[in-house]
């Protein structure tokens, strides 16, 4: 969990696909995407990714609590034509969540604007003046104990994006150290799964969908 000793998991990189271009890989729940600041925050996704793929180069992140599908790009031109197709919001990322509660209804979307919350970074928070825009389709999949099992569907990329909004609709994730409390809280991970991811193949532009399957 954030905020507590940082111990991530270890075991072999899960290799999703493998090209002259593309790495993808199945991120471990726990892990950092690159290293945080200080000695004990070295261990991370990408120091990994580089210690058998040394001309990896970083495309995008996840959260350390969130598990699921990253891509890597394998040449300067495949780092180029990922980041352009994330900028222009070409990338078509699912992630499957459990939140708290009920969800009544079957699919909606949050549309509230983010914005870090300066004295309480890397929180981040609602901000209708100074907030970027932040666009959260979502569909239940099914109903668990005092649980609701959601499909989520990003049409935007802000930090905290996902865990930010469903806790403003009243179903936070489960397990979210900074967004949930109480019982919603109480979860071994944070219930949080990158479980798509559609690109362009810099060589070609044809499309393609990468998925890492939910462990929970």
């Amino acid at each position: 969990m954030q905020g507590s000793t940082y111990n991530p998991p270890q075991g072999p990189l899960a290799i999703l696909h493998h090209d002259h271009e593309l790495l993808l890989v199945d991120k471990p729940s726990g892990l950092l995407s690159v290293p945080g600041k200080g000695e004990h925050l070295a261990d991370c996704l990408i120091t990994r990714v580089q210690a058998v793929f040394p001309e990896a180069l970083l495309v995008h992140r996840l959260d350390r609590d969130t598990s699921g599908v990253m891509v890597f790009a394998l040449t300067q031109h495949a780092q180029r034509h990922l980041g352009l197709q994330f900028e222009k919001r070409q990338m078509k990322k699912t992630y499957v969540a459990r939140v708290f509660g009920r969800v009544e209804e079957k699919t909606g979307t949050v549309d509230l604007p983010l914005i870090v919350d300066w004295p309480n970074r890397p929180l981040q928070h609602v901000d209708f003046e100074n907030g970027k825009q932040a666009v959260t389709d979502w569909r239940v999949l099914k109903y668990e104990d005092n649980a609701t099992r959601v499909r989520l569907f990003p049409q935007t990329g802000r930090s905290h994006q996902l865990r930010v909004h469903m806790r403003e609709i009243g179903h936070p994730i489960l397990g979210d150290p900074f967004y949930a409390s109480g019982e919603a809280r109480e979860a071994e991970r944070l219930m949080l799964h990158a479980e798509s991811l559609r690109l362009r193949h810099p060589d070609g532009g044809k499309g393609l969908t990468f998925k890492a399957k939910c462990p929970f």
